[in-house]
């Protein structure tokens, strides 16, 4: 039987697992990337930049890190040759068309839904390079595009407010990654920097920033609300995976799907997940000086992780907050004036020469501006406030040959996008069969509900950060396997779950 073709579009990290998990079965992916390098959003970061998971969840199930590797959070040079030395051993690059941009696609077949994996209808994926643009034809389609790339999220100000009455420069975070690090330190030297957002790549930018200008010109953050920033991954000497990624852990919260006997454990044991997540904000209330600074933030750990909004403090931080090289302001809202920023709630305003959003960025409408049917780009979003309805977070139940990769989070993206790959490509292959779209749609109502009441106003990040066992257990069930990976009771109850569990 002649095997069907499959184009990938994206080559980070879902893509390469997407192409690999392909090739395993005997198709012949053809996977377009619109950058030089693999890598997708690591291939060019800011100089300090880190990964944020421990290492040891986030790597390969057949391809461990290599020995050389000591850091538990290693560097985006060493995690780059971490993939590219993945891709090399299962010769990936020879799938995969660089400098290719994907201009749209385009589906060519019945419009009624079916819940076939491959009904008569075909793709046709639009592809831009320097030579020329062709359309290609794909029985199916892997989008690994990402969420955090590309469309950036600017803020909305009212007229005579915006950048435009600024004299400095505004750039958003995505600008500054992009900059050669040379480049990047030159654009910032001597000069006074605002950086808006306090996540990550907000962080990265604004200990770069002091490193360069100092007290001299210290950097300012700007931001909303306060979050939980770990200072390690030990809470009390506890690894946190012994505290959120093993199956115990997992008793303590409701889950979507769960039935009555596991719902009211949940319950029961409310209690010891309230304790546990005051254990973790001792032990960073202990390490870091947030009451110092007015930082303890007014939701709990627990909601923070569920939301995604954890991360680590960057070491020293508080330190340059201390000496002055980095200046920390709190509040809902800011506009600009030709001479820097005013700060909603302060009198005075504040100067600044280069104003850097750290702001986030729009990964819904990324996603939608793949599709030129904009009835496609309705069912990827069916309204503003809504999830991207995804079956096992990765088949859009009306849209036809389609998997989405890479876009929902989890503590560790690696891992879950490798069981996701695996999962699709095992659907590809014939092993199990997609439910009725009505099904499917029951099944993602019910992920919807859980997501509302997880995380909240973050809910459309979809984050699986306190269920990925569970989750992952959905997807072993649909695929035939045994979804309790350990050796003995006690180890599948408390032993943490990580990547080497599924090796098959």
């Amino acid at each position: 039987m002649e095997k069907k073709q499959v184009v990938i579009i994206g080559a980070g990290i879902s893509g390469l697992l997407a192409c690999k998990y392909c090739l395993s079965k005997g198709f012949n992916p053809i996977v377009f990337e619109s950058q030089s390098d693999i890598g997708g959003v690591w291939a060019k970061t800011i100089r300090t930049t880190r990964l944020q998971s421990f290492k040891g969840s986030f790597q390969f199930s057949d391809f461990p890190w290599p020995s050389s590797v000591t850091q538990d959070y290693p560097t985006q040079h060493q995690l780059l040759n971490y993939l590219r030395s993945y891709a090399t051993r299962f010769d990936l690059m020879n799938h995969i068309q660089f400098n290719s941009v994907v201009k749209g696609i385009e589906y060519d077949g019945p419009p009624t839904p079916s819940r076939e994996t491959f009904p008569q209808g075909k793709w046709k994926v639009t592809v831009e390079n320097s030579q020329s643009t062709k359309v290609h034809d794909a029985d199916f389609v892997i989008l690994c595009v990402g969420r955090f790339k590309d469309f950036p999220n600017i803020p909305e100000f009212a007229p005579g407010a915006g950048p435009e009455v600024f004299r400095g420069k505004m750039i958003h975070s995505m600008e500054y990654a992009a900059m050669d690090h040379q480049e990047a330190e030159e654009f910032i030297k001597g000069k006074s920097v605002v950086v808006v957002g306090f996540q990550k790549q907000g962080l990265d930018i604004a200990m770069e920033c002091s490193s360069v200008n100092g007290k001299e010109n210290p950097c300012t953050i700007l931001y909303r609300n306060d979050r939980w920033k770990l200072p390690d991954f030990s809470p009390w000497g506890i690894p946190l995976s012994y505290l959120y990624f093993n199956r115990f852990s997992e008793l303590l919260v409701h889950k979507p799907g769960e039935g009555f006997l596991l719902g009211l454990l949940a319950t029961i044991l409310s209690p010891l997940r309230w304790g546990i997540s005051k254990l973790v904000e001792t032990h960073v209330k202990k390490k870091s000086p947030l009451a110092k600074f007015d930082m303890v933030p007014k939701c709990s750990f627990s909601k923070d992780l569920r939301s995604g909004l954890v991360s680590i403090m960057p070491e020293d931080f508080f330190n340059r907050v201390e000496t002055g090289s980095i200046l920390l302001k709190r509040s809902p809202g800011f506009s600009f004036y030709q001479d820097g920023i005013l700060i909603d709630g302060e009198n005075k305003p504040t100067l600044a020469d280069i104003v850097i959003l750290a702001t986030g960025f729009k990964g819904i409408q990324k996603l939608q501006s793949i599709f030129m049917s904009q009835d496609l780009r309705d069912f990827i979003a069916p309204s503003p406030d809504s999830r991207v309805p995804l079956y096992r977070e990765c088949i859009p139940p009306r849209i036809p040959q389609v998997a989405i990769i890479g876009f929902s989070e989890s503590i560790s993206n690696l891992f879950t996008s490798e069981m996701r790959c695996r999962w699709v490509v095992e659907l590809l292959d014939g092993t199990f069969k997609l439910p009725s779209i009505k099904e499917m749609e029951k099944d993602i109502s019910n992920w919807d509900e859980y997501m509302k009441q997880s995380a909240g106003e973050y809910h459309q990040r979809s984050v699986l950060a306190a269920i990925d066992i569970w989750y992952n257990d959905q997807l072993c069930k649909d695929m035939g396997w045994n979804h309790r990976r350990k050796n003995g009771m006690w180890a599948e109850l408390f032993e943490p779950y990580g990547p080497m569990d599924y090796i098959s």
